[in-house]
């Protein structure tokens, strides 16, 4: 009985090291492997944001096409320039059928997974991951990813550093810390899920979805939106992809707002940064998960590397973390960043 009860607390303690901040912090050399040292937060891009949004565009356009048949409402709302937009890329696809007629006829549409796969050339799920311990993880289901290719988004509700998380965070191991300070509550159960549909409901514009809430459920409009499942790479498992932040420009095509796996806590208190110096642009932080490797192939799991502090703000971070530690077990993709 005595080694049943302390092979369970090893086992135990095994798992939850990763998320306890004196350990992370004692251990941070000792597994340089698993680390990708990030000095400044300007630097932490292994491509640029115009890339990224392209990406998500070009993702987001299809799922859209492909949805056509159940977005009347919105198209019904949008200016003749954008509709006129949406008529060409239907031509390419369907150049024998008008756009009206289009939206009355029985639409053969593809799931979310054979778009992503159509449009970038591979796809990804959830399924139960190939390391010990851990859990779901997520598998490249189709084709192969190219390096710098954009593999996921992080999910979840948004919250500034001076937003309440407490009861939240209690038990929750996807919370997700940027560079910034930022908190992503990626949890698609419990009170973190009532929370995000909550935000949902109340940003929503008429027919205008302001984000996207499938992702809490098992039918997802976006496919990318599992990066809360992506694990972390270890010493036997080096890692195939690495995670990036990106604020989404105010200017993001409304119409296509609804494939956002992320929305902020509250609505009155947003984001800005400077474009210029004359002009501030309202954003939302999301955190992409891009691959750094060459090649990543089918059936291969997505494996996340860790980004450490800089020696300078170790210090100052770890006693800023500890305090979101105790308050729940924080995911062990914890990111160590300048605040």
């Amino acid at each position: 009985m005595p080694g049943r009860l302390l092979r369970g607390l090893w086992q135990r303690w095994r798992r939850y090291k990763y998320r306890f901040v004196p350990w992370i912090a004692l251990n941070l050399n000792h597994n340089p492997r698993t680390l990708r040292y990030v000095p400044e937060e300007s630097k932490d891009k292994v491509i640029s944001d115009e890339d990224v949004l392209g990406t998500l565009l070009k993702v987001f356009q299809a799922l859209f096409i492909n949805d056509f048949n159940k977005q009347s409402d919105i198209l019904t709302m949008l200016p003749e320039t954008v509709k006129s937009k949406y008529h060409n890329l239907l031509s390419v696809q369907h150049p024998r059928v008008k756009l009206f007629e289009y939206r009355h006829q029985q639409q053969n549409t593809f799931k979310p997974e054979e778009i992503l796969f159509k449009t970038l050339g591979f796809s990804v799920a959830r399924a139960t991951s190939s390391l010990i311990s851990a859990g779901k993880g997520v598998f490249v289901t189709r084709g192969l990813v190219p390096k710098g290719a954009v593999v996921s988004m992080y999910p979840g509700t948004v919250y500034q550093k001076y937003e309440p998380i407490f009861f939240q965070s209690i038990g929750n191991p996807f919370i997700f810390r940027c560079l910034d300070g930022v908190l992503i509550d990626g949890n698609d159960k419990g009170i973190s899920k009532v929370v995000y549909r909550s935000c949902n409901g109340r940003d929503q514009l008429g027919p205008f979805k302001m984000s996207d809430s499938t992702w809490l459920t098992s039918e997802i409009c976006n496919p990318l939106a599992v990066g809360q499942y992506v694990n972390n790479c270890s010493n036997d498992r080096a890692a195939n992809v690495c995670y990036q932040e990106f604020d989404v420009p105010a200017v993001f095509p409304i119409e296509l707002k609804q494939y956002l796996p992320n929305i902020a806590y509250s609505c009155d208190k947003q984001r800005f940064f400077e474009k210029s110096e004359k002009q501030q642009v309202q954003s939302l932080s999301l955190m992409k998960i891009m691959a750094n490797k060459d090649k990543v192939y089918k059936s291969r799991e997505i494996l996340l590397q860790d980004s450490p502090p800089s020696p300078k703000s170790l210090k100052y971070s770890v006693a800023l973390t500890w305090y979101a530690a105790a308050l729940g077990r924080i995911r062990n993709k914890l990111v160590f960043g300048p605040t």
